[in-house]
């Protein structure tokens, strides 16, 4: 885990993530020498990862034709 001053982060910022990706290296960026944050790499599988695109399939349930007009159900309406 390397320690980083916030003034040197911001002007290395994109070669300290790439860094942090390839190596996997933790970093604490400090300010004034007390910790702000921390950059660590991600795990692998994040939900970001996976695509939107059927990311529900197979979860829907089918219980009647749509179109078919309602004939058991009274409309207050009409009564």
């Amino acid at each position: 885990m390397e320690k980083i001053s916030v003034s040197r982060f911001k002007a290395t910022c994109l070669a300290i993530l790439e860094r942090v990706r390839k190596t996997g290296e933790t970093y604490v960026i400090t300010k004034r020498g007390v910790p702000i944050a921390q950059v660590v790499p991600c795990s692998p599988a994040t939900p970001a990862s996976k695509s939107a695109f059927g990311c529900m399939a197979e979860m829907g349930q089918e219980i009647g034709d749509i179109i078919e007009p309602i004939t058991d159900f009274e409309w207050e309406v009409l009564r």
